[in-house]
């Protein structure tokens, strides 16, 4: 379960040492700004906008020094971060940072085609070696899954506003709570830039 820390105190529910992290290609970053735009929706949930605001700045100061030009957790933070700035009245600047973010997303999809495919512990050897003899169905399959988180971050792309509303930020809360991989791989990555773009 992928649950955000309730205060920065708090220790994050989840935790990996730096070998097991460089042995799924993974950064203390990319867990840290999970945990970060975990915490804005937070905050957004309990009507506290300056937090959510502040975590908004941090994951897109994150996603800008550490991720690439088209990996869609920029994307998220440069649109979650246009929402706040939109909130505040700072129509112009949220414009620009979402028109970066749908640039970002457009991109996506040379990222998702480098995706790897998780290889998931099956019930049976029967299960095991189909896997292994249809590796490029396998991966087809979740070109398809991949595919269709993108393709639902780019519908909320298209329709956002700079309405908060509290129920919308605690059901995204609860689904990246809920559906969180807990294995360290590039679904989870994705999942992350959709599910937490509020």
């Amino acid at each position: 379960m992928c649950a955000a820390p309730t205060s920065e105190a708090d220790p994050p529910k989840d935790s990996w040492s730096a070998a097991e992290l460089i042995k799924a290609g993974w950064r203390e970053t990319d867990l840290v700004w999970e945990r970060v735009c975990a915490r804005r929706l937070e905050h957004l949930s309990n009507d506290d906008t300056q937090a959510a605001g502040e975590d908004s700045a941090e994951a897109l100061r994150l996603a800008r020094a550490s991720f690439a030009a088209d990996d869609p957790r920029l994307g998220t933070s440069l649109a979650n971060h246009a929402h706040t700035l939109r909130a505040a009245g700072k129509g112009v600047a949220a414009d620009d940072l979402l028109k970066e973010a749908r640039t970002v997303w457009s991109r996506s999809p040379a990222w998702i085609a480098a995706m790897t495919a998780p290889r998931v512990a099956r019930s049976s050897m029967f299960h095991m070696r189909m896997e292994q003899r249809h590796r490029e169905t396998y991966e087809e399959r979740w070109q398809g899954k991949w595919q269709e988180l993108a393709d639902e971050a780019q519908k909320k792309l298209s329709v956002m506003n700079s309405e908060n509303r509290k129920e919308d930020a605690g059901a995204a809360l609860a689904r990246w709570r809920r559906e969180c991989p807990a294995m360290l791989n590039d679904t989870r990555k994705l999942m992350a830039a959709a599910i937490l773009l509020a």
